[in-house]
C-alpha cells in the first residue's frame, strides 16, 4: 500500500497568481475526442437524480407557469428555496434569510464575495492546495494570495494564519474546510471554532466554499466555520450542483455582515437569478428525495475513492503517496519527486486520458511532482485501463530522471 501524505509546507510571501492561460490550455486538451476524463471533478450523471429532476421541472411549470417569465431586479431570491436553504441549516444554527444572497452558482458567490471583501492588489489566505477556480478568480480580480501551510488530513495551519494576521498580511480568507478539493480533508471542529474567533479578534473575513460539506463521508455532516461565526464576518458559499446536477446554476451566500454589498454586487452584475429553477430545486429539497440522494452518493463515493485508491498502489511506484479523502470524489497523488506534473499530463492526453496536474492548485506554482484524479466514473475496464496507462508514464519517468541523475 502507498504512503499516505503527511508533509506541511513553510509560509511565503504574498504573490499575484498567474495560471489562467496554462489552466485553459490544459482544459481544452482535456475536453478532447476520445479522452478519458480523470481530471474534472464532476459527478457522473449516472449518479445524479435526473430523471427526479425532469419531473420536478415538469411539476412546477404546470403549477406555477407564472415562474417561467418572472425576473426582477430588486427581489432575486424565490422564498421558497430561500427556506429550504434555513430549514438545511438547522442542525447548526438558525439562518437569518436576510443574509442570503441567490447566486447564478457557487463560483458566482465567491466572485461576489471577493469583490465585496477585498479590492485589487489585496492579498487572500488561501489554502495550499487549493481548488484552481479559485485561484483564477483571485488572478481576474488582481489581487494577490498568501498560501497558508496545510496539513492534508487536518487542513490549514491556524498557528501559520494567526501570524499572518498579526502582521497585517491579509485582508480576506477563502477557504474550503469540509472535504477540501482536492486533498479531501475536513478541518476538526475544534480548529473551526478557533478559525472563527480569530477572524471575530482581526477583523477579517472568511469566504467559505461549503459545495462538498454534503458528501462528507463522516456519521454526521460536518459544521460550517459559519456555526461558530458569532461577528458575522463568515460568507458562506454553496449550491446543490454536485450532488442533484450541475446544470442547473443556482448557488448562494449567506453574507453575514456583508449582505448588503454582496446583493448590490449581484444585483448590478447579472441581475435576478432565475426564479422558476429556484422553485424546481425548493421542489425537490422539500421532501425525501435530497437526502436519499445524498447517502448514496457518500456510500458509493467512497466506495469509488477506495478502488482507485487499490488501483493507484497495484500500478503506481511504490514510491507515490496519496491523500485518504473524507469526503468529495477526488484523490491527490505525491509522485517521485522528479517526475514533471504538467509534461506527465501532456504524455497522458496523448494516451487518451485526462489529468489535472499539481502546479495548477498553488498561486506560486507548487505541487509540480503532484496530480489529482477524479474518482467519480464507476469502476470499469477501460477507467483500470487507464489507471494503468497512468501507472506506466509515472514509472517511465521516475526511471528517466533517475538515469539522468546517475548520468550527471
Amino acid at each position: 500500500m502507498l504512503a499516505v501524505m503527511t508533509d506541511t509546507e513553510h509560509l511565503k510571501e504574498p504573490a499575484y497568481v498567474g495560471i489562467n492561460n496554462v489552466l485553459m490550455r490544459v482544459l481544452r486538451a482535456n475536453d478532447g475526442e476520445n479522452v478519458m476524463q480523470m481530471g474534472s471533478a464532476w459527478p457522473p450523471d449516472e449518479m445524479l437524480p435526473l430523471k427526479r429532476m425532469q419531473r420536478t421541472v415538469s411539476a412546477v411549470a404546470r403549477r406555477d407557469p407564472a415562474l417561467l417569465g418572472r425576473v426582477s431586479c430588486s427581489e432575486t431570491n424565490e422564498p421558497g428555496f430561500v427556506r429550504q436553504i434555513s430549514r438545511r441549516a438547522l442542525d447548526w444554527g438558525r439562518v437569518d434569510p436576510e443574509e442570503i444572497v441567490v447566486t447564478g452558482s457557487c463560483t458566482e458567490a465567491i466572485s461576489l464575495c471577493l469583490r465585496a471583501v477585498a479590492k485589487p492588489g489585496d492579498t487572500i489566505a488561501i489554502e495550499s492546495a487549493t481548488y484552481f477556480v479559485l485561484l483564477q478568480m483571485i488572478e481576474s480580480l488582481g489581487m494577490k494570495a498568501l498560501e497558508i501551510p496545510t496539513d492534508p488530513k487536518v487542513g490549514p495551519s491556524l498557528d501559520a494564519l494567526e501570524l499572518a494576521m498579526r502582521a497585517g498580511l491579509v485582508q480576506a480568507c477563502l477557504f474550503i474546510p469540509n472535504a477540501n478539493n482536492p486533498l479531501g480533508c475536513i478541518m476538526p471542529e475544534e480548529n473551526k471554532k478557533r478559525l472563527a474567533a480569530l477572524l471575530t479578534l482581526y477583523g477579517i473575513p472568511l469566504i467559505e466554499d461549503d459545495v462538498y460539506g454534503d458528501l462528507c463521508f463522516t456519521t454526521q455532516r460536518p459544521w460550517p466555520v459559519k456555526a461558530y461565526d458569532s461577528s458575522g464576518h463568515v460568507l458562506l458559499c454553496s449550491s446543490f450542483s454536485k450532488a442533484i446536477t450541475p446544470a442547473v446554476r443556482i448557488g448562494y451566500v449567506q453574507a453575514g455582515r456583508y449582505t448588503q454589498e454582496v446583493a448590490l454586487l449581484k444585483t448590478v452584475s447579472s441581475g435576478a437569478t432565475g426564479h422558476f429553477f429556484q422553485a424546481v430545486l425548493a421542489d425537490f429539497l422539500e421532501g425525501s428525495s435530497y437526502d436519499n440522494q445524498i447517502r448514496k452518493m457518500r456510500r458509493v463515493l467512497a466506495q469509488r475513492i477506495a478502488r482507485m485508491s487499490d488501483a493507484v498502489a497495484a500500478y503506481f511506484p511504490a514510491e507515490c503517496s496519496l491523500s485518504e479523502p473524507q469526503g468529495g470524489f477526488v484523490l491527490w497523488i505525491r509522485m517521485p519527486e522528479h517526475v514533471d506534473a504538467m509534461a506527465l499530463h501532456g504524455a497522458a492526453i496523448g494516451e487518451g486520458v485526462a489529468i489535472m496536474p499539481g502546479p495548477l492548485f498553488s498561486a506560486s506554482g507548487k505541487f509540480g511532482h503532484y496530480l489529482r484524479l477524479n474518482c467519480g466514473n464507476p469502476w470499469s475496464p477501460e477507467v483500470e485501463r487507464a489507471v494503468a496507462k497512468l501507472g506506466r508514464l509515472v514509472h517511465n519517468a521516475s526511471q528517466q530522471s533517475d538515469r539522468a541523475c546517475l548520468q550527471a
